[in-house]
């Protein structure tokens, strides 16, 4: 801990921003910020310099902007940490946010425009959207809603038990889950759901407070609900939310019948008429818990010779990261949940946080943040800084992508036959399992935001409604009050509304680089790498292709993937 971010190499040499630039000083800022306004640009030349010194300015302000966001998330508990990360959305955020509308016009109003480089063109589009949803009265909104989300962060990480005789973390207590011995599993499933549940009133409170946040921005800027604001916020412009709702149909029609079949063969397994949610993460044949390192540092060492095997220059890279110290692995009390992958632009740096404690999953989670650091590795040298970020649908191409490929080398963790099938059977059946989920909360959100006036009894209705239509037939009775709150689990909900859809894209796309490869390991791993150089320099529907797949929802494109994937699980 002590270590973390001590190990990076010193910041490249900058052209335009002072080299001693305070980026938590407003001043500063602001005074660079002028100075980009005010300076002419009588022709293309001056605007092409103009740009560069621009981009070089947000890329100054995001690696700082890292920095914070990381040193705040690997301890909640870090006061200091934690009021620079106020500081940032409370004081930073909404003093630039007029500044930066102001440059976007300035770039997007100029006479000569028509002349800018043809590659600026789906830039200036990114641009001209953030100018249309720009409005000043949510300045100071969406600094409410960052620092009602950062409440959700700090009270679900800093959440404990005392269980088997000592405090533990609830990501922790996921271990338990794994052991054979149900009557323990139980114990240790509602020690978790009691514990969240103490919490239901506040975290409901704080969901409240965001959609009410959500709705007035949405309401500010012309729309009629924060649902279509935000689908335009994050650019999707390759689909809108009626291809979300057959997204939804197509999991209905085609992977709920699949994932009830395995759900079937599970209980028929551990010899119960039904499956608890105890029953969902233990080894069905009564086997031990997969155990596949000790600590982060193993992991991170076993993880480098996978990504080795499976590609040199994705070995090398992964070991660069190891060698500057950008992975934070390890669970910890004071930590916040969940995992992400994260830039520091300027040192052309990725950063992994996740919380491992010794299971399979936490192999797979590296696998996953690996594949987003590496399209970040491979996109981060284009010339326009906008397209260093992909569309977040095939930024989880990536990630998804790259723990089935990797795959193939998973002996490193596991060179027992047995216990290589069990894991790769566990990635097999989490790839469809994510989907229903998925749809669940995609659907969700879709409802939650088109009725902002809801009550929270009429929320959680609606919520039962749809984990009735995703059900795959694990027995709740007597579980209902902890069902209705299952939601509360899920971060996304809270810090990125919206956010999750991408998941259940990006799983098809994943599983078409997946199918590819069956029939050609070499060509689907080249066509993936090309793809993520590519970046965000092309569309949604080019990026698929240039990956070996197709982007679409429907029916006839799911159904052969989940086909696939039943084959190879022996149905």
């Amino acid at each position: 801990m002590a270590e973390l971010l001590k190990r990076l190499p010193k910041i490249p040499k900058r052209h335009y921003v002072p080299v001693d630039l305070d980026c938590s000083r407003i001043d500063e800022l602001v005074k660079i910020c002028h100075e980009l306004l005010a300076r002419p640009l009588p022709d293309v030349r001056a605007v092409m310099r103009w740009f560069q010194d621009a981009s070089e300015f947000g890329t100054a302000l995001e690696e700082h902007e890292s920095l914070v966001y990381i040193r705040k998330s690997v301890d909640t508990r870090n006061k200091k940490a934690q009021a620079a990360f106020l500081h940032l959305i409370q004081r930073v955020h909404p003093a630039l946010a007029p500044y930066k509308d102001k440059i976007n016009k300035r770039l997007l109003e100029h006479p000569l425009r028509n002349k800018f480089p043809k590659n600026w063109e789906r830039m200036l589009k990114f641009r001209q959207n953030a100018v249309s949803l720009f409005h000043e009265e949510n300045v100071p909104i969406e600094r409410q809603i960052e620092e009602t989300a950062q409440e959700y962060s700090q009270l679900t990480g800093g959440l404990e038990v005392k269980f088997e005789g000592k405090k533990q973390t609830l990501i922790q207590m996921g271990v338990y889950q794994e052991r054979p011995d149900r009557r323990l599993r139980r114990r240790a499933w509602e020690t978790v759901a009691k514990r969240r549940f103490e919490e239901k009133d506040k975290i409901e409170s704080i969901y409240e407070r965001l959609i009410q946040l959500r709705h007035q921005t949405a309401v500010n800027a012309g729309f009629p609900n924060f649902r279509d604001f935000c689908h335009l916020k994050y650019d999707r412009f390759d689909y809108t939310p009626k291809e979300c709702f057959q997204f939804h149909d197509s999991v209905e029609e085609v992977v709920m019948p699949a994932v009830r079949k395995m759900l079937q063969r599970r209980a028929k397994d551990m010899r119960i008429p039904r499956l608890k949610p105890w029953d969902l993460a233990v080894d069905p044949l009564g086997r031990p818990a997969l155990h596949p390192f000790r600590e982060g540092k193993q992991l991170a060492t076993r993880t480098q010779k996978v990504f080795q095997r499976l590609d040199p220059q994705l070995g090398r890279q992964f070991k660069l990261m190891m060698r500057h110290g950008v992975l934070d692995l390890d669970n910890r009390s004071g930590k916040e949940p969940g995992g992400y992958q994260t830039t520091l632009p300027e040192r052309k740096l990725p950063f992994i946080f996740m919380n491992a404690v010794g299971r399979d999953t936490d192999v797979r989670t590296l696998l996953h943040e690996g594949g987003h650091a590496f399209h970040m590795l491979a996109s981060c040298d284009l010339p326009v800084t906008d397209y260093r970020h992909a569309p977040t649908e095939f930024c989880e191409v990536a990630s998804m992508g790259m723990e089935l490929l990797a795959n193939r080398e998973m002996q490193v963790f596991y060179p027992k036959k047995e216990e290589l099938e069990r894991s790769t059977r566990q990635l097999l059946e989490g790839t469809l399992e994510v989907l229903p989920w998925v749809a669940t909360i995609d659907a969700f959100q879709q409802w939650v935001y088109t009725h902002p006036e809801q009550s929270r009894e009429e929320r959680h209705q609606e919520w039962m409604k749809i984990r009735a239509r995703f059900s795959d037939g694990t027995d709740w009775e007597g579980l209902r009050h902890y069902e209705e709150v299952l939601w509360h689990r899920q971060l996304h909900l809270f810090g990125i509304p919206f956010y999750y859809i991408e998941y259940g894209i990006a799983q098809l796309g994943a599983l078409m680089v997946w199918r590819r490869s069956l029939a050609n390991r070499v060509s689907a791993l080249k066509s993936y790498k090309g793809a993520l150089k590519l970046g965000g320099s092309v569309d949604l529907h080019r990026l698929f292709k240039a990956a070996g797949g197709k982007f679409d929802f429907g029916v006839e494109t799911m159904r052969p993937l989940v086909e696939t994937v039943m084959e190879k699980l022996g149905y």
